[in-house]
């Protein structure tokens, strides 16, 4: 069964490759993405600490669009022209849109950065909002990559999840999705209670075998003030213990990483270039804007300084404060150049290709110590990539938060 799931797998990735070359891929660069908050769903999901909202009457988005518009002039004021590498819109439940906001919107990056041909644009949609003519009009609109947040191939761990689909609705948006647009992503949450390591392992190569280049796969986690953290304090989720969600990892990285699929980041996983562009930029401390309700944006400043911004979180009073002001902003930020080399450390070290180690002492003004960097690498915790490269070990990311205390310090 794995060498035909792996088969089947990988000459569809043979034709889909032949498309990427369309799309721009990775450079090496950190890059500037737009990031564009939709925080509408049909259901608040149990485990979810996201900015999203529930209305039970339809938002006006026409309104929403005239905001989005404003706040992007005024973000444009701030970083100037920008060489826009990527465009992720999040959520939310991006797909609850109508294409011609989704239209609306990418016209809008295009009006005050440019949008350059070909760059990934991304947009999040659920299973239970996809419909196929809906599909086709996105991608007439300019997406080319789409995250599906399917979570579970398990009936009754969806449910238990507290999402909206079922296994065969998303198997038919995995499959709509696959067919329609040039690049597919999707979700899946592991290390839910009960779960097995056999029993993940199927749900994993029956994840691969429909095909998409590249999964995201978290580990279920308790978020402060969600539904599930209260169920967990009170003793009624038990999720699995440190060591069983260590063993989920490894089944994770080898099952991926036998099937095509290695690991490029702590949680993510891909073709060797289709890897997100958008989360590269993020994770190599590059520039990019936030715009929309509880969105945040971190960007560059001619002082040396990086820029935080942070949108109010509540979308009416977001709409009403982007009507008053042109923007929503309600926190700001300057970040020194040890704060900027803590978060690039931070950020760096999750990625497989590890920390530009050159980078960070430009960017923090300091070098690591080295007895410290002795002592990771002899605990097996971290290794160089090459001359100017450091990045964490398999066993290093299980605990990488330790790590970059030790690196900070």
């Amino acid at each position: 069964m794995p060498c035909r799931i792996v088969h089947a797998h990988s000459r569809y990735l043979l034709e889909k490759l032949l498309v990427l070359n369309n799309i721009n891929g990775d450079d090496g660069t950190p890059g500037f993405g737009v990031y564009l908050h939709w925080p509408f769903c049909a259901a608040k999901c149990p485990y979810c600490d996201f900015n999203s909202h529930v209305r039970h009457k339809p938002v006006d988005q026409r309104e929403y669009v005239t905001g989005f518009l404003s706040e992007m002039a005024a973000m444009r004021d701030e970083t100037g022209p920008r060489n826009v590498t990527s465009v992720f819109i999040g959520g939310g439940t991006p797909s609850l849109m109508e294409p011609q906001t989704v239209e609306a919107l990418l016209d809008g990056i295009a009006k005050y950065w440019g949008l350059p041909d070909g760059i990934e644009i991304t947009m999040e949609a659920n299973p239970s909002s996809v419909e196929a003519e809906r599909f086709r009009s996105y991608r007439l609109a300019g997406i080319n990559r789409v995250s599906l947040g399917v979570q579970s191939l398990n009936d009754a761990d969806l449910k238990f999840l507290g999402r909206l689909h079922n296994v065969e609705e998303a198997k038919i948006a995995i499959g709509l999705a696959r067919d329609i647009f040039p690049r597919l992503s999707f979700d899946l949450i592991y290390a839910r209670p009960k779960q097995t390591l056999e029993a993940w392992e199927d749900e994993l190569k029956q994840a691969i075998s429909y095909a998409a280049d590249h999964l995201s796969l978290y580990q279920l986690t308790i978020e402060d003030d969600t539904p599930f953290q209260a169920l967990h304090r009170a003793g009624k989720l038990i999720i699995p213990s440190d060591d069983l969600a260590a063993d989920l990892y490894d089944v994770t990285e080898r099952v991926t990483r036998d099937a095509g699929l290695p690991n490029y980041e702590v949680s993510n996983y891909a073709v060797p270039g289709a890897e997100s562009r958008h989360n590269l930029t993020y994770w190599r401390y590059g520039d990019y804007v936030g715009i929309g309700p509880g969105a945040h944006g971190r960007f560059t400043a001619g002082d040396g300084f990086k820029n935080v911004t942070i949108t109010e979180r509540m979308p009416e009073r977001w709409l009403e404060k982007t009507r008053e002001s042109g923007h929503a902003i309600v926190e700001r930020e300057k970040l020194d150049r040890q704060q900027q080399g803590d978060e690039l450390l931070l950020m760096g070290l999750r990625l497989v290709e590890g920390l530009d180690v050159v980078r960070f002492e430009e960017l923090s003004g300091r070098a690591f110590n080295q007895e410290t960097l002795n002592n990771l690498a002899m605990d097996g915790l971290i290794e160089p990539v090459s001359n100017t490269r450091l990045r964490a070990t398999q066993s290093g990311r299980m605990v990488l938060n330790s790590v970059v205390a030790s690196l900070a310090s």
